[in-house]
């Protein structure tokens, strides 16, 4: 007759990553297979250690790789690590438009993006880029620092991101810690799914150059 832990040991041994059941790795940890730079002259390029690299250009604007699938509710999880500086973020459910911008540069992509920033700054809330809305969540708005800044970004260090968004709610955290919690309406009828995208922001000329690197992303669908 088995003993309750060599029971419990088998189980282990039959399922090993059910934890791990649902997810999907949105980078191969090799290459870019599967994303594509939308606009902007930023470069991405692969890390040994399974690392996008985005570094800025110069003189230009934001600059985005996106996810070649779209996706509608989720939960996303990666880690970020950011120069000091540099100001990036991550676009969700977000959507491509060319006819009002330049042919050289490519278009635009435009929808609700994760901040990140550098702390202590605004990272984790969430603003609706290239829409005119500017920041949907409403602690950025005010002008209170002990209200629109926190200091749960850890510069010059990895940082774990976790975001859900579900209809027409989006939450996000920040190295376990609760950032956003956000209820809109008026974005999810625009965008109720969309492409992930890595946002390098752009920079003055004679600034930088900086980098912002990304690596274990992970998603399951909702």
């Amino acid at each position: 007759m088995f003993s309750l832990a060599l029971l419990v040991a088998a189980v282990i041994l039959v399922n090993p990553v059910s934890a791990e059941e649902g997810w999907t790795s949105l980078f191969n940890g090799e290459s870019l297979d599967g994303w594509s730079v939308k606009s902007g002259y930023a470069t991405y390029e692969v890390e040994d250690g399974g690392v996008i690299v985005g570094k800025t250009a110069e003189g230009t604007k934001n600059t985005f790789l996106c996810t070649d699938d779209e996706y509608g509710d989720f939960e996303l999880t990666f880690e970020v690590k950011c120069d000091e500086g540099l100001n990036s973020g991550v676009q969700i459910r977000s959507k491509f438009k060319s006819e009002k911008f330049a042919d050289d540069y490519g278009g635009r992509v435009y929808g609700p993006q994760v901040e990140i920033e550098t702390g202590p700054g605004q990272a984790g809330w969430i603003y609706a880029e290239a829409t005119g809305r500017g920041w949907l969540s409403p602690e950025p708005q005010s002008k209170d620092k002990s209200v629109n800044q926190h200091d749960h970004f850890k510069t010059g260090e990895w940082n774990k991101y976790r975001i859900v968004a579900k209809g027409a709610t989006i939450q996000t955290f920040i190295n376990g810690q609760q950032i956003a919690d956000l209820t809109d309406e008026k974005i999810y009828e625009t965008h109720p799914k969309g492409v992930i995208g890595l946002q390098v922001h752009g920079i003055r000329s004679g600034a930088g150059p900086f980098e912002v690197r990304w690596r274990n992303l992970k998603l399951k669908s909702l």
